[in-house]
């Protein structure tokens, strides 16, 4: 019995000791649980403040173009033939008797849709357009004076040309299609003007001399 004694001591000295180690290994558990759920996650930033867009500023307003589009009408006196095409602001223009008188013309558009063609040989016409349907004016060629006015055309009225060499010989000929399908045109042949033939309106294909040519509208 003496020597059971201390055994017995040691004994329970073993087991306070254990119990305390498993009460220390709890206790740490606990608190690093605690901290993890306490600490924010790494992962995790904080969402940048909301932008806002500056509005775009407002386009400066622009004045309305000149509308591109043909003309095609007779003189006053109904002499003649005049034509005016009229492509961003710029025009060119046709005048013909359909004999021996003619001269292309060409020119700005103002914005008030006033224009000033000039041709060869001091030619000029003066319009103004109007609406955008009409353009009305004067036409100062060889020493004559003719007012004019030209509706919109619808195709194929309008202006076509045509130039080319046959048989070493150079042609350049000119037509205007009105709206009721006549036609007033000039072709001339190394300088020399005559009434040139008619074109199909619908192809503008031209016999001249027993060769087929292909007269285009014209624009500036």
């Amino acid at each position: 019995m003496k020597r059971s004694g201390p055994l017995l001591t040691l004994l329970a000295g073993l087991l306070l000791g254990l119990f305390m180690l498993s009460l220390n290994a709890t206790t740490g558990e606990k608190k690093t649980s605690a901290s993890v759920e306490e600490s924010p996650s790494p992962g995790t930033k904080a969402s940048p403040p909301p932008t806002t867009k500056s509005p775009s500023p407002s386009p400066s307003p622009s004045k309305s173009p000149i509308p591109n589009a043909d003309y095609a009408g007779r003189t006053d006196d109904d002499s003649s033939a005049v034509a005016v095409s009229v492509r961003d602001g710029r025009a060119i223009a046709y005048f013909c008797d359909g004999r021996d008188k003619e001269s292309w013309l060409k020119g700005d558009v103002k914005d008030d849709g006033t224009m000033k063609l000039t041709g060869k040989g001091g030619a000029e016409l003066n319009g103004t357009l109007k609406r955008g349907k009409r353009i009305s004016g004067t036409v100062d060629i060889g020493g004559g004076h003719y007012a004019f006015t030209a509706d919109k055309a619808i195709k194929p009225s309008g202006l076509y040309r045509a130039t080319a060499t046959v048989r070493d010989a150079k042609f350049d000929g000119g037509w205007i299609v009105l709206k009721d399908g006549t036609q007033v045109g000039i072709l001339d042949k190394n300088g020399k003007p005559s009434p040139a033939p008619e074109i199909d309106p619908a192809t503008g294909e031209v016999t001249i001399e027993g060769q087929q040519l292909t007269a285009r509208p014209v624009t500036p």
